[in-house]
């Protein structure tokens, strides 16, 4: 197979004209069959944008092609498969607990080779979770269990469903992570544009389709079930407890709990798991119209129905020192309430897959260390988080304080927006955002700003709207685990966001697939005794 890079197009262009180009490309008199590997947009000269394309095609005497011009290579296939099992025999089923990217990909695994495993949620499905979520931004009622943190496809559910990663990938498990959400409703774009996003609303139903081809294969789902204790015999796990009364025989047990799984980080620290406390960054979400951002990306008078709606990524190193970046950045998006805990307040974006929405959000946020905690103690990186959603919960007595940027440098609580309104779901009102967060931290914040300002016209415009706060960029927490991706306690196997192993959708999904197939090489599918049903 042949790879043919560097194809460029005008940004208003039609499958016709990419034809067009390969046929001409490759001097043929018809258009072979090829697919596109790679579509990106050059924006580095406003005034001249393209699409860049790669596409792969299988021809006769690629020789000749390779020779001819020098963006023609020949590339080797490479498709992912599942290891082989191994020969220990399980004395009971495996049980995954949390069904975020990371567990339900682990699963999926497992149960296409006859694992049959138990998926443990605390929260609800997809489809109530979406009515419970909705209710909570209208009314404010917090259901601690099923929020935007917990339940069916963990928090990336209520994000903006991005699917890049900058994890190296030898063995093509991003590539198969990509393939399977095609396979079950996934746009087939995310196969190849260069920052792929699937969109909060469309990721809804490609999970639940997950979750039915996890029960046909004999899978097992259990929602509102959360784990609550487990018991090691000899340095193994043998049993977990179920919502505080049931207890479960286990066969390996999957920890994929996601970023937010306090009480059962403070569970696990009881029972002598090895864990750590780790760096994260916190920060805040910062709003600007969608049209500055795309007018600041593609240029004043761009093509605005042959381009998608602009996105950005922003580092900078502030004066005290430390480094200071955009993230989780979502186009066309809304800045959401993000609680899973009473009397605590966090920030996340999330944007529908159409990215259509008034405003474009990222997230500004500064890294801490454990240095910063105030402790050496494993759980030091929680109380710390928890410190500052507190603060955030007062300031806007429950809802999202919201501060103009000018307002922030000044130190004083905004009275009237600016120039917009911010995109929101989840009430608001206007607060000072100084009182929510370390110093340091706002310092570091106002300072990348103006940074950004030199990158984005406009990035710091004094009607930017700053709410607060956003903590759970990652896990504070990492669960110790070996070479093999178990932990020290024998059965156990830390796995994806939660564990502190991935960041983001696609690298915790792969995560979920490399603790699958350590489970798989250890162990046969067989069960020599089978585990009690979970009633």
């Amino acid at each position: 197979m042949i790879r043919i890079s560097q194809i460029k197009l005008p940004i208003c262009h039609s499958k016709e004209d990419l034809d067009a180009k390969v046929k001409k490309i490759l001097g043929l008199h018809k258009v072979p069959s090829y697919k596109i590997s790679k579509q990106s947009i050059d924006a580095r000269k406003k005034q001249d944008l393209k699409y860049i394309y790669t596409v792969d095609c299988r021809l006769s005497n690629e020789a000749k092609y390779i020779k001819r011009h020098k963006n023609i290579v020949r590339v080797q296939e490479k498709n992912y498969e599942i290891p082989q099992s191994g020969e220990l025999q399980m004395d009971a089923r495996p049980v995954v607990v949390g069904m975020g990217p990371a567990g339900l990909f682990c699963a999926y695994l497992l149960a296409q080779k006859g694992y049959a495993p138990i998926i443990i949620e605390r929260g609800e499905p997809v489809e109530k979770r979406v009515k419970t979520i909705e209710e909570f931004w209208e009314q404010g009622t917090l259901d601690p269990e099923s929020n935007v943190q917990f339940g069916e496809g963990g928090a990336g559910t209520f994000s903006d469903g991005k699917l890049n990663t900058l994890v190296k990938d030898k063995f093509s498990r991003n590539s198969y992570v990509l393939q399977t959400f095609v396979r079950f409703g996934a746009p087939e774009d995310i196969l190849y544009t260069n920052k792929p996003h699937i969109g909060t609303d469309m990721l809804r139903n490609v999970i639940c389709n997950m979750r039915e081809e996890i029960l046909r294969l004999g899978g097992e789902v259990h929602f509102r079930t959360k784990l609550t204790g487990i018991e090691i015999t000899d340095g193994t796990i043998q049993k977990i407890c179920l919502n505080d009364q049931t207890w479960l025989p286990c066969g390996p047990v999957i920890l994929a709990i996601g970023h937010s799984a306090r009480d059962t980080f403070e569970m696990l620290y009881q029972n002598k798991v090895p864990m750590d406390s780790k760096p994260f960054a916190i920060g805040v979400r910062v709003e600007h119209p969608r049209e500055w951002i795309n007018e600041a990306q593609y240029g004043k008078d761009y093509p605005k129905e042959c381009l998608p709606t602009a996105s950005y990524k922003l580092t900078g190193k502030a004066k005290n020192g430390r480094s200071v970046y955009s993230f989780c950045m979502c186009p066309g998006g809304y800045v959401v309430n993000a609680s899973s805990e009473e009397n605590r307040l966090v920030v996340n974006g999330m944007s529908n897959h159409d990215r259509m929405a008034a405003n474009s959000n990222s997230a500004v946020i500064v890294n801490v260390t454990p240095e910063d905690y105030g402790s050496e103690h494993p759980l030091a990186g929680v109380q710390f988080q928890r410190k500052w959603e507190e603060k955030a919960f007062l300031e806007g007595n429950g809802k999202i304080p919201v501060q103009r940027l000018e307002d922030m440098e000044c130190d004083r609580v905004t009275e009237a927006f600016g120039k917009f309104s911010p995109s929101m779901k989840g009430k608001n009102c206007f607060g000072n955002i100084n009182r929510c967060l370390p110093d340091y931290i706002i310092d570091a914040i106002i300072d990348g700003m103006h940074q950004f300002e030199r990158k984005i016209h406009g990035f710091a415009d004094p009607d930017t709207l700053i709410s607060g706060v956003e903590t759970r960029t990652s896990s504070p927490v990492r669960i110790h685990r070996g070479d093999d991706f178990e932990s020290e306690i024998g059965k156990l196997y830390p796995c994806g966001e939660g564990a502190g192993y991935a960041g983001g959708i696609t690298s915790a999904a792969m995560d979920g697939i490399k603790v699958a197939e350590a489970v798989i090489r250890k162990y046969a599918p067989s069960v020599r005794e089978r585990g009690m049903e979970i009633e």
